[in-house]
């Protein structure tokens, strides 16, 4: 079994070309997702509240993403208080997963992160697949979304490691500059040098 770690910055693709890797046969694990999971475990979330105080919590008591986005997406070392915390829960969901799908014979497994290399977890995976786009391009598709404002972007951007870093850490680099189709075309073509890898 093969196992992919798909990662890139906000605004990237990386979720569309996760979605076009999914279309080529690959099972996609949205580790982000998993991480939402982990952060309604009760050890996690008063670990959180320790480090972060009260006012991270919804008025259910459970952890509000967005609150807590905005005291770590600013600054980095809070970032990293917050990868410290949360990420051992998310490798042991990990490695559970990969033995399962092991077991079950799947041939290649995309664990997609966005924080992938920040959190220093490359070592999860036998490949690791970058999507890069210009920070002007990633600027122009998220000025469309209501959730986003330039500001908030630019800052997520900043709590990032940089598109060079990235690159540098990279198996693939696939650069998502142009049209979905093209993308597209991208994807399928890193899919398939990754077959011949494979001996597939």
């Amino acid at each position: 079994m093969k196992i992919v770690g798909l990662t890139g910055g906000i605004g990237s693709g990386k979720s569309t070309a996760a979605g076009f890797l999914t279309d080529l046969g690959a099972l996609v694990v949205d580790l982000d997702k998993t991480g939402h999971e982990v952060l309604r475990q009760q050890e996690i979330r008063d670990q959180l509240v320790g480090e972060f105080s009260g006012e991270i919590l919804d008025n259910n008591g459970e952890i509000d993403r967005s609150r807590l986005g905005k005291k770590v997406f600013h600054d980095r070392e809070a970032l990293s208080k917050l990868n410290a915390i949360v990420h051992p829960a998310i490798d042991k969901i990990v490695k559970k997963k990969a033995g399962e799908y092991r077991r079950q014979g799947v041939k290649v497994v995309v664990f997609e992160a966005a924080a992938m290399l920040e959190a220093g977890r490359d070592w999860q995976v036998d490949e690791v697949w970058v999507i890069v786009n210009p920070e002007d391009v990633v600027l122009r598709r998220l000025s469309t979304r209501p959730d986003y404002s330039e500001s908030d972007v630019k800052a997520r951007i900043k709590s990032q490691i940089t598109n060079e870093e990235r690159i540098r850490q990279a198996d693939v680099v696939v650069t998502n500059d142009g049209t979905l189709d093209e993308l597209r075309d991208k994807v399928k073509l890193a899919w398939e040098k990754l077959q011949e890898r494979m001996g597939g």
